[in-house]
């Protein structure tokens, strides 16, 4: 079904630790606008859209989420990598390290761990897609807040990849809503 390629999506190369900026990206791991719960919610609702092609565009893009999820992942693990276990606990990461080691734990800021009560999955084809394209303003506007809170040109490049992503699948979004209404509006007999 599908192809891996042992490369992400966009290469993740960060040089230099940043614990605080680890601390804020996790949320797009683990958090209630992050690219897990996208993922989740897209391949979730796929199974109710009313066709092929929205069907498919869901089962894509909640694919290409799930490359996302590994791009931020690669990002924490490299702003992390050589991190001792005090400079983590002085950087508000403790009780992760405490909880996970040095593994990536999906969770927001706040180390609150990933629910599925992020997944909004309504069954309705129009609520739906309505729902995923705010899912992808919220994503873009957490990318825009994760630039400003960093001036590593390595980590701006691939939030700019990321949001860049997040607006392709707004404007997806949003043509597979006008299918669906005109599909709806077809099956209308007056």
């Amino acid at each position: 079904m599908w192809v891996y390629q042992k490369t992400l999506q966009h290469p993740v190369n960060i040089k230099n630790m940043d614990l605080k900026m680890a601390k804020y990206l996790i949320t797009q791991f683990g958090g209630p606008n992050g690219e897990l719960a996208a993922s989740l919610r897209y391949l979730s609702q796929r199974y109710t859209m009313p066709t092929g092609k929205t069907r498919a565009l869901l089962t894509d893009i909640g694919t290409e989420e799930l490359a996302h999820v590994e791009m931020i992942a690669s990002m924490v693990y490299q702003l992390t990598a050589d991190a001792t276990p005090e400079q983590l606990k002085a950087a508000g990461l403790g009780t992760n390290y405490a909880q996970n080691g040095f593994g990536i734990y999906p969770s927001d800021a706040n180390g609150v761990p990933f629910t599925t009560a992020y997944i909004a999955v309504m069954g309705d084809p129009v609520t739906d897609l309505h729902e995923d394209m705010a899912a992808e303003q919220k994503a873009l506007a957490t990318y825009y807040h994760l630039i400003n809170l960093t001036d590593d040109v390595d980590m701006i490049d691939v939030l700019r990849f990321l949001g860049e992503r997040e607006i392709v699948h707004y404007q997806r979004f949003g043509e597979a809503l006008m299918d669906v209404y005109d599909l709806n509006e077809s099956q209308h007999v007056f």
